[in-house]
């Protein structure tokens, strides 16, 4: 049965021990973790998470990346970042991390008749899966990555181009792919489809509308995907994704009143 978490910058409060408290009471199995200055952060957040009763269901690595970059050092400290959010997921008994390869154009060379750009990013990420899918199983903590629409990223932008990665190193039960609604919309030619044909890739599902609000506050058919779901049995992580609220108190306002609707949409959808 599917697990619903929340990323932690749609939570209300100031502080952790805010917005988790608020997680709690608004019933959500788990919390989602950005990856930035995540390792200073820890001690507070354990703390939060015992005095509430809520799991950590994941890291987002966010648009952390650089570990397809052309600079060695870039790639270098891109990697160690990735190997960082691991260790904190294992630190937090988190389930998976979330990780976007390469995000805008890359910085790769055309090196046409050897590779092209896009050839070279493709030989880079399997070189890195294979390096972190070891790591991954030690800590037991899934890699998903995470394709983004076209006009976020030039590299993978569909469920079926992450899946390919996926054979590149076995089908590896700790490499899997994290499906986010929203980017789901602007390239699947059929979005339940896709989901249907990848339901044993995805470990992480990002509930989010066609305009990137939240559950209900859009075109998508929520009903169809939790109809689709409960057929093919999936039993990963649902994460609320939306417009982050911290730093924004008009959107925390907002986004603290709409989350129980939301809630209670995708209950009526089938989803929970």
């Amino acid at each position: 049965m599917s697990k619903l978490s929340i990323q932690e910058g749609l939570l209300p409060g100031k502080t952790v021990k805010e917005r988790l408290a608020a997680a709690g009471q608004l019933k959500f199995d788990a919390v989602e973790f950005p990856a930035v200055d995540l390792d200073a952060r820890l001690p507070r957040i354990a703390e939060a998470l015992d005095a509430n009763g809520i799991k950590a269901s994941g890291i987002n690595m966010g648009r952390q990346d650089g570990c397809l970059s052309a600079d060695a050092a870039r790639r270098a400290g891109a990697v160690d970042a990735l190997r960082e959010a691991l260790t904190c997921a294992l630190d937090l008994q988190a389930d998976y991390v979330t990780f976007a390869p390469q995000c805008g154009e890359t910085d790769l060379p055309d090196l046409t008749p050897y590779a092209s750009p896009m050839e070279l990013q493709k030989e880079l990420l399997i070189w890195l899966l294979r390096g972190v899918s070891d790591l991954c199983d030690a800590m037991d903590v899934r890699l998903a990555l995470q394709p983004l629409n076209h006009y976020e990223t030039s590299f993978i932008t569909r469920l079926d181009q992450a899946a390919h990665f996926r054979r590149q190193v076995d089908n590896h039960p700790k490499i899997t792919v994290a499906a986010n609604l929203y980017h789901m919309a602007l390239e699947e030619e059929n979005l339940v489809t896709a989901l249907r044909e990848h339901n044993d890739d995805i470990s992480v599902i990002y509930l989010s509308e066609n305009n990137r609000r939240l559950p209900g506050q859009g075109l998508l058919p929520f009903s169809t995907i939790g109809e689709t779901l409960a057929e093919t049995a999936f039993d990963g992580w649902l994460v609320l994704e939306s417009f982050e609220t911290i730093g924004n108190p008009e959107r925390t306002r907002q986004t603290s009143q709409d989350l129980p609707g939301s809630i209670q949409f995708l209950r009526g959808a089938g989803l929970l």
